[in-house]
């Protein structure tokens, strides 16, 4: 008896597999697994294009890591409370400040996600760096600074799921130097 993988192809060696450790590769190769997987996909690289007609740049997906957690939890070698450890003022930036998605939470499978975006700039006063900004605030900025990174992050806000989904470079280009800051010290 060939287990899970027979019949999947000529080239993928096929390994006998019994017992307990075949229902978990059945599971861990389930179709709907599959098709969650690429249903994230899907709906992700249409969250990260949300900028594209602004030319983002840098762009860092994390997806693989994500992964690798995910896996990680499956497994068991990572706790739900490890993994769903969202703050309090991360969740409630998803709340108010969250982009929805169709992403079913990959965790709790009840909730779909939501992304908060994060922008940091060497441009913004003071008190603008590391604010979770609205869609339409992000471009808003991306048009009149030369340079913003934004951090996506994906929150799950029945089970506290959350995971860095990309960061990316937006902003104008232009080359100009940051306004200097004056130190918190007093001169005297």
């Amino acid at each position: 008896k060939h287990g899970v993988n027979s019949g999947v192809s000529d080239f993928c060696p096929r390994v006998p597999l019994s017992g307990l450790a075949e229902d978990h590769a059945k599971r861990d190769l389930s179709l709907t697994d599959s098709l969650r997987s690429a249903a994230y996909s899907d709906a992700m690289l249409t969250q990260r294009s949300l900028f594209d007609d602004l030319s983002a740049r840098s762009i860092v997906d994390y997806s693989l890591a994500r992964r690798a957690t995910l896996h990680n939890l499956k497994a068991g070698r990572l706790r739900p409370e490890e993994a769903c450890d969202a703050q309090v003022y991360l969740k409630r930036a998803a709340r108010y400040h969250g982009l929805p998605t169709k992403v079913t939470c990959p965790v709790c499978v009840h909730e779909d996600l939501t992304l908060v975006l994060y922008a940091f700039s060497d441009f913004f006063p003071d008190t603008g760096n590391g604010r979770a900004r609205a869609r339409k605030e992000i471009r808003e900025l991306a048009t009149a600074l030369p340079e913003l990174t934004v951090f996506a992050v994906e929150v799950c806000l029945g089970c506290s799921w959350n995971y860095l989904d990309s960061s990316y470079v937006l902003g104008t280009g232009e080359t100009k130097a940051p306004p200097r800051r004056r130190s918190s010290g007093s001169r005297g």
